[in-house]
């Protein structure tokens, strides 16, 4: 059995480095995992006074995570903290209070950056939020992928070959929380 793990590159760009790395590690998961890589696009404004009658897509966005077995997050950082997009994806989804989606789900973080420091302050504000929100978070390997611009061809498929061993630790080190988590 396959253990069913929603993975949101929390990025709406067509050609995202998260959505990269979202399918790259939908390659390299193990047998025991089955990935299905979304993003964040669709999903309209949270706004508390629709609570009452939810749109469409945040019934069929909030039922997709219900059905997961767990969730990773790979986010590229802007400002200093998570896109926009991605919060409210989270807004939505741990809502009404008390029955957030991600709710005993254990989850993973992946944090991106073209640049020196792999998006850790984007990471640490997921870290932030997800308490009391989301199940067990995977502590090790914590996983802040540096210099990322140049990781990919054209296709999108992974050509930096220090980046492949990384990912596959990580993927093998997130199925072994989901098993402990399930077991």
């Amino acid at each position: 059995m396959a253990y069913n793990i929603v993975v949101i590159a929390g990025s709406l760009r067509k050609d995202s480095f998260s959505l990269k790395i979202a399918n790259a590690l939908a390659k390299l998961a193990p047998a025991t995992l089955k990935l299905e890589v979304i993003t964040p696009a669709g999903i309209s404004f949270f706004n508390q006074d629709l609570e009452s009658a939810p749109p469409a897509d945040w019934l069929a966005f909030r039922d997709k995570l219900q059905k997961s077995d767990g969730v990773i997050f790979i986010t590229p950082e802007y400002n200093r903290a998570i896109p926009g997009v991605l919060k409210n994806a989270i807004d939505v989804a741990s809502r009404p209070y008390g029955k957030s989606s991600f709710n005993g789900k254990p989850v993973g973080i992946i944090s991106n950056s073209p640049g020196p420091l792999g998006g850790v302050s984007a990471a640490k504000t997921l870290q932030n939020i997800l308490p009391g929100i989301s199940g067990p978070i995977m502590q090790q390997p914590e996983t802040y992928l540096t210099a990322i611009g140049d990781a990919f061809d054209a296709e999108g498929n992974l050509t930096k070959d220090s980046l492949k061993p990384v990912l596959q630790v990580y993927i093998d080190a997130f199925a072994a929380h989901v098993a402990k988590h399930h077991g």
